[in-house]
Order: C-alpha cells, then structure tokens, then sequence
C-alpha cells in the first residue's frame, strides 16, 4: 500500500537538506513521522492543507522529498506509494485519495505550479538518464532535444556528477515517467492487471489533460493567475557541448520574448507543458538504444562535427569517464529488457497521440487564412507523431521484436505495434452503421502516413515473419497473434498503399543530386516544435526516401515486403500454418483416442504404448478440445487474409495442403517430421529439425534392439526382470532346435507356436524411426520370453483375478487351470482366424 511505500523516504543526493533548526527543516521531519504513525489519507490531507497554507519559500525545501516519497527513488530502493501496485478493487480509498492528490488540478499540480511562478530550479542527476541520453551528455555531446537544453550544470565543488537543471513541472514529471522503469523490479502480485494500475489512470488522466483531443489545454490553478511559465536557465557555467542536430532557435522563445511574462500568451503556455509532457514521456520510455544507432540517422555533416569534436576531446582526456560512458552503453542496450506494463503504458501513448492528432480540424482552403488562424495547439497536432514519436518508436519496437523472448507475452508488443499502424481507428468519424459487419477499408487519405511510416508496416512485417517461423503456431495464443497481423494487413486497399509507397521508394532518382537528397533526409526529430522547419517537400518518392534513410542510414538496402524474398517467407509459414493445423488435428484425435482407451489399470501409471518403449505424449496434449478448435480457427481465417494480402495462387496451397497430409500414416493421425529416404535409412531435412525443435513433429521413440535386452522399465520389478531372462536364456538355449521345427511346420501347430515363439516384425516401425536398415532387419530367431510376468500389471492382475476366484471357493490350482485355460482357447481362436496379426510378445 502507499503507506508502506514511504516509510524511510530521504533526501535526494542532488539536493542538500535544509539547516536543522530551521521551519522549514522541522516541518519536514513532522511530515516524514506523520508517513509512519499517520494513515494514508490523513497524511494525503495534512500535505493538501501545508501546500494551500505555505508559501513558496518554505515549500520549496520540501517539493524534492514530497515527489521522491511518491514514486519513489530513482535507484529504486524507495518504493514510494507503488502507483503501479495501487489498484480500485484491492484498496479503494488509498486509490481514490492517490488519484485526487495527483490529478491535474490535484494538490500536487498546484504546488508545482505554486513553485514555477517562483523559478525555482531541482537538480536531476544525469547518471539516472536513459542509457544513450547519459552516455551522450557524459561524452559531452547534447542530445539534439530541446528538453535537455540549457540545462546541463557542472558539479559544484565536492559534487557527485553532472545534473540537470530542472524546473518544478519537469522535475515532477521527470520523476513520474521514470518511475515505470526505476520501480519495474518491485514485486508485483499476479492478479493485478497493469491497466488497471493507479500510474497507468494517471498517464491517461496527463495525457488527456495535456494533450486533449477537444478544445484547449486547461490553464494553470489560480495560484499564479496570468503568469507565465519561463524557460530554466543556468545555475552555473555551461558545459561547452556539442549537438547530434542542427541548432534552431525556438520559435516559442521567440513569442514569449516580445511579452511581458505575467501577460504571456495562454496558447503557448499550453503548448509549453504539452511539448515537455510529451517530450518527458518519449525520452524516459523510448529512447533506450544505442548512441550508435542513433548516429546512424544523423546527416553526414553533422556526423563528421561529433566525429572531429570527440576526437579532440579524446586527445585531451584520455582515461575520462567520458570513454567508459561508450563501454557502459552497450552493456546497457543489451541489458535493457522492457517489461510488458512498459509497452502497454507505450501503447496508451501511442493511441492518445493517433486520437490527438485526428483531431485537428480541417485545413482551411485559403493558405493566407491558415496563416492567421491556426492556433499553436493545431500546429502541434499536425508534427507531434513524426516530430516527437517516430524515430524513437521504431527503433524501440525493432527492439522487441528482436529481443522479446519468443511465447505469448509478445502479444502486448505486437498489439502496440499494431494500433501505431490503423492511426484510422482512432479517427473522430464513424463507419456507417449499415457497413459496421463489412471489413472497413482504408481511405486513400492515410496513404500520406503510411507512405512516410514505410518502414513501420514493411520491416517490422519482415521481422515479425521471422518471429512467426520460430513459434509453434499449434498453440492458441501463438496462432491469435498470426492471426491479429494477417487481419489488420488484410484490410481493404492497405496492402495497395503499402505497395504504392514501396514503388515510390524505388523510384530511381532523376531530379535531386545524391548529396543533396541525403541532407534533407535527417530533420531533427526530437528538437522542439517551434523550431525552424525545412522547406516543404512536394515530391511523395522525396518523402518517402527521406522516411527510410533518417531511420536507417544512408547505406540501407531496403528488403520490398511484396518482393520475392519475403513472399517466399510468406509461403514458409503458409506451409507451417498448413502443418500446426494438421498437428493439432492430430493431437485432438490422439487426445479422444487416448480418453476412450483408458482402461481400468490408468491409475498404475502406466499404458500400452509403454510396452513397447514408445513415446507419443506431447505438452500440447493437455489444451483442451475447445484451444484446439480456436488454434484451427484462427489458422484458417490467418491463412486466408495471407493469400489476399500476397496474392498466394490457390493451386499453391492446394499443392502445400496435400504435402502436409502425405505426413500421415495410414490411420491418419501421427505425423513424422519432414524427412528424405535414403539408403540408410530417414534424414532429417532442414525443415523436419525445425519442426523436432519446436516440438511441432516428432518420431515415435521405439526401441529397435532385442526386446529382452532393453533398459529395465519403471513398471517391472528389477529382480524378476533379472531371473526370468535367465530362466528364458536356459530354455531357449535347451530348447531351441524343437522350437525351430515346430516354427517351420505349415499345419495349425507351426502356426501356434509361431504366434508365441517369434519376434514382432519392426519392419512397420521402420517408418517412425530414423535409424538404419540393417539394424532392423536383425531377427533372432524363435525363443521364450517371460518377461510379461515381471510386470507390475501382470502381477497385480493375476493377484486380483486370485482373490476373486476366492469368493466362488476357488483355489490357487483350480484358478490357474482357468487361466490358462482361457488363454489357450484365445491363442487357438487368434491363430485360426488371423496369423497375420500382430505376433505376441510373450
């Protein structure tokens, strides 16, 4: 609960505790021993009435300690409240008092606000940044967003590293985003559901608040009634850095500089916190690779200018920590594994910003009226998914998907992945009721968003392809996933403007030089939104080059997702649809034949396919009829949205189905991984390893050698096993030419004494075994084996059959007459009717 959270809360080590004997200093301590002996909506209470009563001055001391007691420290050892564990249904007042406390018009807003009217300034360690952001700081190089500049102070003397100068909004929301990453190793109860979670109401509550989809931003609390909220500015010497981007004077500066700033203009207050909400939430949430990777994208220029200064700065300082930042990063990239509330809070923004930004209103027809009466906040909803989420998001998901570990959590991945394509699903206008059964197509006016997201449907569709052929798409939620992505690029038109925007790529370039066309290709996107902007681009192949190349580098070979090669990918896991059908149609039929068969002697643990040494169990046995009918489901639907996205000939899949079933034995039921016969026996082909890896396919494990010879089994008793083959050794060795003569006899008794003397034929069993030949050809020859008779289940029967023989006044010697006189005329009648059948193993 929030009231254990707190206890223990300490002082930031970026910022000194007030002198002891000061107000201030004693009206803390009394706050910190209200977190232990006070409950948590009495102290949610006191801290409402100290900020509505104090001042600014004295609230000022005690801002850091409140905000580090709510999310809690960012080396994660202070839990604070465990917004991410506080839920409505398990504690419902300490919920309902939490969001009250931290809502936009919250007690906690208004002293934010409160402190901003004063300028004050929090310090916010950089060692406590995403990885690339602190490896990049620390090797003096400024991150091209706007939110860290003019922020950068050096340690003051006896200081324990570089910080960031951060004023109260941006401290607050600082600690709030991180706090999803510093806290993810808390314990967290398995019937708590993430969305349901007191931080995820929040993130929704900001994110609606900040960047609302009707009307404007709501202003500031009277607490500072008309003021504005000015930019941070240096507490001490600057760091003299260099940038990854091109500097750009920010256009809102420029607004508020030709105002006073108590009458400062309401719009770009409101695009202020908008912007630094955002930019806070994509850089403590995406912004998790490698400074590298984010090079890559940067225009040449620019590249050699971070080249020549880090050089400089290497010949300088050898040995400086700035060196190992590079060592730790990749340590870092490889480290970084986001867990699935991450992405599902990703996910939350993801579809926020599609509603955001759907909702601006139509453009004006007259360019001069646009001019005048577009406010700040519909400017900003016309960049804020290509200027601030783009770049950062892409990368984050090419992350997932070649990170995340490959079982049905992927699904929170791939359905965020998703809603970042279908922007149309969050789009203010509704399908016509009449049309709502029908598959919705997509409107030619997406195609301007799916030309300059190229790489988002064709790339990631590639990777996920790959995931896909790695799965063992018998399972439900394996298959449910396969299913999601063929259904949403099923959609009607999609798959022909993802086509469209291809050819647009491919396109040769015949008007723009080489160089020139790379320099328009890295727009920064994670400068500010006021910043100055490039020339418009007219040209739609321009646009779309200039997507791929700030994504992926200028030396990028684009893989086209209706090419050959990934069409042939498409085929791969039509053809492994087509066997994960078959298998769990297999698995069903072995699942009713196994519960039919059953029989009174399952509870010994033990059945007839162990007789015989084989294993055809599967883990997949135990889903259930009900999984297996949604498996075939959405198989079925997934291989038909397949072939209209491809295009796949009917002629194919027909050829690929029948493939599939020549698998099959003749009852139709066990299927043997894919194989080729050879004068050795079966070899595995690349596709059957697969299919025995995964598990989708296997053979039916026999022993092949001499049946008295095999391993001593959990069902027989050791000592029996060990003196009856000695006993059988003996006869047959006293015995073996009459056994030999009697086998060779045409008449009923040679047929006889073949159905109890002979080996089984493993010629069938050849079949399910990739071994040689001339080990299975090996016959020796007619012989007596009592090794039945160790068997925990022959002993248990005749025990049982004893003891009811002893109700009808049977004794020992009359009931073993019967027995073997029962079996002598089932041996006659089984002789006399079918030797072909299965020779006995007795």
């Amino acid at each position: 609960t929030p009231a254990q959270g707190t206890q223990g809360a300490q002082w930031p080590l970026c910022l000194a505790a007030p002198c002891p004997d000061s107000p201030c200093a004693f009206r803390q301590a009394t706050l910190k021993a209200d977190c232990v002996n006070k409950p948590f909506a009495q102290r949610c209470h006191d801290l409402e009435t100290v900020i509505e009563e104090f001042p600014a001055k004295e609230l000022h001391s005690i801002f850091p300690w409140l905000v580090e007691s709510i999310f809690g420290s960012l080396d994660g050892i202070i839990v604070g409240w465990n917004l991410r564990c506080l839920q409505g249904r398990t504690n419902p007042t300490e919920y309902s008092v939490a969001l009250d406390f931290l809502d936009p018009s919250g007690p906690m807003m208004k002293l934010v606000y409160k402190l901003q009217a004063e300028e004050y300034r929090y310090d916010f360690p950089v060692s406590y940044l995403p990885g690339p952001v602190k490896a990049s700081i620390q090797e003096q190089v400024l991150p091209e967003c706007s939110l860290y500049h003019n922020k950068v102070q050096f340690p003051s003397s006896g200081g324990l590293g570089l910080n960031l100068a951060l004023n109260p909004f941006e401290y607050y929301m600082f600690y709030f985003a991180i706090s999803l990453i510093t806290q993810k190793n808390s314990p967290i109860a398995h019937h708590i559901s993430p969305s349901n979670s007191a931080y995820f109401i929040l993130v929704d509550t900001y994110l609606k608040c900040f960047l609302p989809t009707e009307g404007s931003v709501l202003p500031p609390p009277s607490s500072n009634p008309g003021g504005a909220i000015p930019s941070p500015t240096p507490r001490s010497p600057a760091v003299p850095f260099t940038s990854y981007g091109m500097h750009h004077t920010s256009l809102l500066k420029r607004h508020i500089a030709h105002q006073p700033s108590v009458n400062a203009d309401p719009a770009s207050q409101e695009i202020w916190r908008s912007e630094t909400l955002l930019q806070i939430f994509v850089e403590m949430w995406l912004h998790h690779y490698s400074l590298e990777m984010y090079q890559k994208m940067q225009s040449p220029h620019v590249k050699l200018e971070v080249l020549h200064y880090r050089l400089s700065i290497s010949s300088k300082h050898h040995g400086s920590p700035a060196q190992s930042s590079y060592q730790a990063l990749h340590a870092y990239q490889e480290s970084f594994k986001p867990t699935e509330e991450h992405v599902l809070v990703v996910r939350l923004l993801v579809k926020h910003l599609h509603a955001f930004s759907n909702s601006l209103k139509p453009e004006p027809l007259s360019p001069s009226a646009h001019s005048h009466t577009a406010s700040p906040l519909e400017e900003f909803k016309r960049v804020v998914i290509p200027r601030f989420v783009q770049q950062k998001l892409y990368i984050f998901l090419q992350h997932c998907f070649g990170h995340w570990p490959l079982d049905a959590s992927f699904r929170a991945v791939l359905e965020m992945w998703l809603s970042y394509l279908q922007p149309w699903r969050y789009a203010p206008e509704k399908p016509p009721q009449t049309a709502e059964l029908l598959p919705r197509s997509v409107s030619e006016k997406w195609a301007a968003f799916i030309q300059e997201n190229l790489l988002m449907y064709t790339k990631l569709f590639v990777g996920f392809l790959n995931r896909a052929l790695r799965t063992d798409l018998v399972s439900p939620k394996n298959a449910l996933m396969v299913f999601r992505v063929a259904k949403v690029f099923a959609q009607p038109n999609l798959a022909e403007m993802i086509l469209k925007g291809e050819q647009l790529f491919l396109e040769p370039e015949l008007v723009m030089p080489h160089r020139q066309h790379r320099l328009f290709m890295t727009p920064t996107l994670s400068g500010s939104f006021f910043s100055s902007w490039p020339p418009t681009i007219t040209d739609a192949s321009f646009k779309v080059k200039s997507h791929v190349y700030s994504l992926e580098g200028q030396d990028f070979q684009y893989k086209q997702m209706f090419g050959t090669e990934v069409r042939n990918l498409v085929l791969k896991l039509a053809q492994l649809i087509c066997q994960a059908q078959q298998t769990a149609k297999s698995i069903s039929d072995h699942s009713a034949e196994t519960s039919a068969s059953h029989s009174f002697f399952s509870w010994f643990k033990f059945t007839p396919s162990e007789m015989n040494g084989s294993y055809t169990g599967n883990d997949l046995d135990e889903i259930g009829q009900d999984s297996i009918k949604k498996t075939d489901e959405y198989l079925e639907k997934a291989l038909e949205y397949l072939c209209q996205i491809f295009k796949l000939n009917e002629a194919q899949l027909t050829q690929m189905m029948m493939k599939c079933g020549t698998a099959q034995d003749e009852n139709g039921k066990k299927q043997l991984p894919d194989c080729i016969e050879s004068e050795d026996g079966l070899i595995l082909t690349p596709l059957g390893r697969y299919q025995m890896i995964n598990g989708l396919r296997r053979f039916e494990v026999q022993y092949q050698g001499d049946t008295e010879l095999q391993p001593i089994r959990s069902y027989e008793n050791a000592t029996l096993v060990r003196l009856l083959f000695r006993l059988s050794s003996a006869l047959n060795e006293r015995f073996a030419d009459q056994m030999d003569v009697l086998c060779s006899r045409e008449d009923f008794v040679g047929r006889f004494c073949r159905y109890h003397l002979t080996n089984p034929h493993i010629i069938q069993k050849i079949r399910y075994s990739p071994v040689l030949k001339d080990r299975t050809n090996q016959n020796w020859g007619p012989r007596i084996s009592l090794r039945f008779l160790a068997s925990y289940r022959t002993l248990v029967s005749l025990l049982m059959m004893y003891f009811i023989a002893s109700w009808f006044y049977i004794g020992p010697v009359g009931c073993t007459f019967i027995i073997l006189l029962g079996y002598f005329l089932y041996a006659i009648i089984m002789t006399f009717f079918y030797e072909g059948w299965k020779p006995h193993e007795h």
